[in-house]
C-alpha cells in the first residue's frame, strides 16, 4: 500500500513525459528548415525536389513516432515492472505469448512494408524519363572538369577548367557552368570519360555515378528547373587527387538567357558534339595511365576544328 502513492507520481511524470516528447514535431515544424527536414535548397527548386523532400521528411516522422513509442514503451516497463525493495525471489516467469510474438512479428514487417512502397513510388517517378523533352544534355565527367554538351542546339561546352583551389575568394567565377532554362523539360545524359565520377547538384537534391562503360546503370537525370538562381555541382566520387577540385555551376536562367548563352556558343564556334573520348585538362593537371597529356586532343578523334575551349 506504501509504493501506490509513489506509483501515481511516477507514472504521472512519465506521463507528462511521453506528452513533451510528442509535442516536440509540433513545434519543430513552424521552423522552414526543419520542414523541409533540414535539407538544402528550397522546396519547388526542381520538379523532383518536392518528392524527395517529402520522402525525406515522412520517413523521419516515422521513425519519431516509431522512436516514441518504443522508447515509451521501454520506460513504462522499467518504471512499472521495477524491483521493489520489499520483494522476495523471482516474478513469474512467462516462456512465451503468441498473441505478443505475432505483435512483435507484424508491425516491423507492416512498417518497412509501407516504407517500401512510399520509396519505390518515389523512386520509380524520379527516375522516370520525358518521352520527348526540350533539352537534351550530354555532360561528361573528367578529371578534373566536367565539358556539357547541348545535343538539340548541336553546341558544346568544352569547359575544362579545373577549380584550382588555393583557398582564396574568387573561384567560382572561373568553374565550368551547365545552363539550364527554366520551366523546361531538360534530360541530363550523364557519362565519364575515364574513372568513375558522380554528378550532384547539391540543392537539387539529385546525385548519380557516372561508370564508365556502364550505360544499363540508368544515366539519366530528367527535371524540369522551377526557380532562377545558380546552385553549386561537384563531384560525389572520389575519382584521384585532385577531386576536391572538380567542381561546377549550374545556372537556370529564363528561355532569353538562355538562347542568348546557346548563340554565343555558336558564334564562337563551339558547333558539333564532344565524343565521350574526347579529353582537354587544364595544364597543371597530370594525365593518369593511359590516356592523353594535359590539354592534348587524341589525334583519332574526328573532333570539328571550328571548336574554341573554354
Amino acid at each position: 500500500m506504501g509504493t501506490k502513492p509513489f506509483m501515481n507520481h511516477s507514472m504521472r511524470r512519465f506521463a507528462a513525459l511521453a506528452a513533451g516528447l510528442a509535442t516536440v514535431p509540433a513545434l519543430a515544424s513552424c521552423s522552414a528548415e526543419v520542414s523541409r527536414g533540414f535539407l538544402p535548397g528550397n522546396r519547388e527548386t526542381t520538379s523532383n525536389t518536392p518528392l524527395i523532400m517529402d520522402l525525406w521528411v515522412n520517413s523521419w516522422i516515422a521513425a519519431l513516432i516509431v522512436g516514441i513509442i518504443t522508447w515509451g514503451l521501454m520506460l513504462w516497463v522499467i518504471i512499472a515492472y521495477r524491483r521493489r525493495k520489499d520483494t522476495v525471489g523471482f516474478p513469474p516467469q512467462i516462456s512465451y505469448n503468441l498473441p505478443l510474438e505475432v505483435f512483435y512479428l507484424s508491425i516491423p514487417l507492416i512498417v518497412i512494408g509501407v516504407l517500401f512502397v512510399f520509396t519505390d513510388r518515389e523512386q520509380r517517378a524520379i527516375d522516370e524519363r520525358f518521352p520527348n523533352p526540350d533539352v537534351v544534355i550530354d555532360v561528361f565527367g573528367k578529371q578534373w572538369s566536367w565539358d556539357f554538351n547541348y545535343v538539340k542546339e548541336d553546341v558544346h561546352e568544352d569547359a575544362g577548367q579545373q577549380a584550382h583551389l588555393t583557398g582564396n575568394w574568387g573561384t567560382p567565377d572561373r568553374l565550368p557552368t551547365l545552363y539550364l532554362p527554366e520551366g523546361k523539360k531538360v534530360e541530363l545524359h550523364l557519362q565519364t570519360r575515364d574513372v568513375q565520377h558522380s554528378f550532384w547538384v547539391v540543392e537539387f537534391l539529385q546525385k548519380r555515378d557516372m561508370y564508365p562503360g556502364h550505360e544499363q546503370f540508368n544515366p539519366y537525370i530528367s527535371i524540369t528547373p522551377n526557380r532562377t538562381g545558380e546552385y553549386m555541382g561537384k563531384c560525389a566520387e572520389l575519382c584521384g587527387e585532385y577531386h576536391s577540385e572538380m567542381l561546377f555551376k549550374v545556372r537556370v536562367v529564363s528561355q532569353q538567357e538562355y538562347d542568348s548563352h546557346i548563340a554565343d556558343l555558336k558564334a564562337r564556334g563551339n558547333t558539333g558534339p564532344l565524343g565521350v573520348d574526347y579529353v582537354r585538362r587544364p595544364e597543371s593537371a597530370p594525365a593518369p595511365a593511359g590516356l592523353a597529356p594535359a590539354g592534348v586532343e587524341p589525334q583519332a578523334l574526328d573532333i570539328p576544328q571550328q571548336r574554341t575551349a573554354q
